[in-house]
């Protein structure tokens, strides 16, 4: 990766390291004499600097460098920045002079942050100006001020960041619909497949004839179910349980078999990476001829599936075999996870014969994952998460919220996919594993600190970090606080992310980890799948060809699923932004979630559950409830500004 690159030639590089990627940049940079070399040795210039562009609000730039070294900041003035932008890496040239900060100028923009701005048209002193939508500053762009003076005002727009043209009008700022526009554009997103890509998935058609696949093993006998959400229409995986030979049969579209290497389709999801989900619709990761038909194991239907067999030891609760089966499968029955807890909550007033063959092996398999979980966890982490789901209405206004929880029924699939992507990942030793890192012992006492000011304590099982979260917990749970400091305790840890190499997984306490049952939304699925034939197969050549330079993959995909989940977010709080504009100067009753610099509630009633709000207050202690009252909302930047009014007194203190 450039950054990996950079850094390493700012504290110098052999020849035989530099790679063939770079090279070219690297001619440029001894060509430009930035870059010195000495016996095949190359090191940045010491008047010279690689580093990360952040712009202020004042809109001067900071110069973060690359290197490891600690090394403060440069002060990049307005004038110095060249077209840079935030987040951007570039080539600096350092200032020197007598007192003062330290500063340089940007010689050269080495890789946008973004390839795209999204910007809003404003009159300012009878002058109309482009701001960036994200942070409101001024945005240079290659249009005349007539031409921007015919568009209505607050018109979203996106700018093409290395040409400063517009390159198309989203829509205007006042509408509703626009928001969705704005947030895929933000990360340079889109619903459109190129036509190629719509053209090779339509040609798979809508069904699948069991006489074409002969060497598949043949599992349509055995009655598979999905569980999934009521709006959910891609369906990756459905199960069984084999109550004699005590087998789970985790069953996953087998993607791989329509979406072949750096065809069409592949490349296109390689660039995506992710679905994206909002609550009105889907942003898919292929095309929805492919996600929502043919590889969507539908009910009644036959389905291609790459299965899982895990053969469990009712006694240790471990599995004894694990075989990998390329079959067809014809899931019997399509479940939502509320019918499923019907069920297990002994609720059968509206079961069918269907419904009979299946609890015959759900209800004895709930009870067996139940168990593995409760073993799990003795070495692992459980957080309460509970998940907003908004409701929109035509206009895409916020009509409802509904916050959900894990049920059981949630618990049931988790288990499931988690054997099955714990027994692909003991299946290989290089590839793509979901690696979680334990939390470093400053980010564990700075936790500490922060939960013993509000009486959240630990206990003397300290020495074990499991240990040392349930204790937390459970103090958390008699403070009323359980979900608050759940979020704390995550913020503490460091993020899990898709690593070519096994690191194990810290929050679930597995040895091996990876992502194999998400084939249809996920692209680190798809590589796993691919990788996982070609050693069934023995094809050793396929290997090596997968896994060609599946490091930089790894990197790559991490970064589109932060940037999918971004996607996701920004659109949520735009919605909220949107509502709460409409009901400035109301009070809604809040939770403080974060009590430094400028401190941050949550909403905890009515339609803006889960929003955050940025107050003017600044004395304020961690998990307070409060009365707040917005002050404004900007749609634009998608921030709430609030103030407390009330606080609010817990019955038990």
């Amino acid at each position: 990766m450039l950054k990996s690159f950079l850094q390493n030639l700012s504290e110098g590089i052999s020849k035989d390291d530099i790679p063939q990627n770079n090279q070219q940049m690297l001619d440029a940079f001894l060509l430009s004499k930035v870059v010195k070399s000495k016996e095949d040795f190359y090191k940045l210039d010491s008047k010279y600097r690689f580093g990360v562009i952040d712009i202020s609000q004042s809109g001067t730039g900071y110069l973060g460098a690359l290197s490891s070294s600690k090394a403060k900041d440069l002060i990049v003035e307005g004038d110095d920045l060249n077209g840079a932008s935030k987040g951007d890496i570039v080539l600096a040239k350092r200032i020197f002079s007598k007192g003062g900060r330290p500063k340089a100028k940007v010689i050269e923009v080495l890789k946008k942050e973004f390839a795209v701005t999204v910007g809003y048209t404003k009159l300012q002193e009878n002058k109309v100006v482009v701001l960036n939508i994200k942070n409101d500053l001024p945005i240079s762009v290659a249009a005349s001020q007539k031409a921007l003076k015919d568009l209505p005002l607050e018109t979203v727009m996106k700018i093409d960041n290395y040409t400063s043209i517009i390159v198309e009008i989203l829509g205007v700022l006042g509408d509703p619909k626009v928001d969705e526009k704005i947030s895929l554009a933000l990360y340079n997103k889109t619903e459109i497949f190129p036509s190629e890509c719509e053209v090779e998935a339509k040609s798979y058609g809508d069904s699948v004839d069991k006489s074409m696949y002969p060497t598949r093993e043949d599992l349509t006998h055995l009655p598979f179910c999905t569980i999934d959400p009521p709006d959910a229409k891609d369906f990756d995986d459905a199960i069984y349980f084999d109550t004699k030979e005590n087998a789970l049969y985790v069953a996953i579209a087998d993607v791989s078999e329509y979406v072949s290497a750096f065809g069409a389709l592949d490349q296109e999801a390689r660039s995506r990476g992710f679905t994206i989900y909002f609550p009105h619709k889907s942003i898919p990761m292929l095309p929805r001829s492919l996600s929502e038909n043919i590889c969507s194991l539908k009910s009644n239907v036959d389905r291609l599936a790459f299965i899982y067999k895990i053969t469990i030891d009712p006694q240790t609760l471990e599995s004894t075999k694990e075989e990998l089966i390329e079959g067809i499968i014809h899931s019997k029955r399509r479940y939502t996870y509320d019918k499923i807890d019907l069920f297990l909550e002994g609720d059968f007033s509206q079961k069918d014969s269907v419904d009979d063959t299946i609890l015959t092996y759900l209800l004895p398999l709930q009870k067996l994952l139940s168990k593995i979980r409760h073993k799990r966890l003795q070495n692992g982490c459980e957080f309460r998460n509970a998940e907003v789901r908004m409701r929109l209405d035509e206009e895409q206004n916020l009509i409802g919220i509904k916050v959900e929880n894990e049920t059981p029924s949630h618990a049931l699939i988790e288990d499931a996919m988690l054997l099955a992507n714990k027994a692909a990942a003991k299946s290989f030793e290089k590839g793509i594993f979901r690696t979680h890192d334990r939390p470093s012992d400053l980010k564990i006492d700075e936790l500490l600190d922060d939960l013993a000011v509000i009486g959240v304590y630990g206990d003397d099982e300290q020495e074990n970090i499991y240990a040392l979260i349930r204790a937390l917990q459970r103090s958390a749970d008699e403070k009323e606080v359980r979900e608050e400091v759940d979020k704390l305790i995550i913020r503490a840890q460091q993020k899990a992310v898709y690593n070519h190499e096994n690191k194990g997984h810290f929050g679930l306490g597995f040895e091996h980890y990876t992502h194999f049952t998400s084939p249809i939304r996920r692209y680190s699925d798809l590589i796993v799948h691919r990788l996982l034939k070609a050693i069934k197969h023995h094809d050793e050549k396929l290997q090596e060809f997968i896994l060609q330079d599946i490091d930089i993959v790894a990197i790559r995909v991490s970064e589109l699923e932060r940037e999918a989940a971004q996607v996701a977010w920004d659109f949520m709080d735009r919605k909220y932004a949107r509502y709460a504009l409409a009901h400035k100067g109301e009070l809604f009753k809040a939770r403080i979630t974060d009590a430094d610099r400028t401190p941050i509630a949550h909403f905890e009633e009515g339609l803006l559950v889960g929003a955050r709000i940025f107050l003017l207050d600044h004395e304020v202690e961690l998990f307070e409830e409060v009365k707040v009252e917005v002050i404004e909302s900007f749609v634009s930047s998608a921030r709430i500004i609030g103030s407390i009014r009330e606080w609010l007194q817990k019955e038990d203190v």
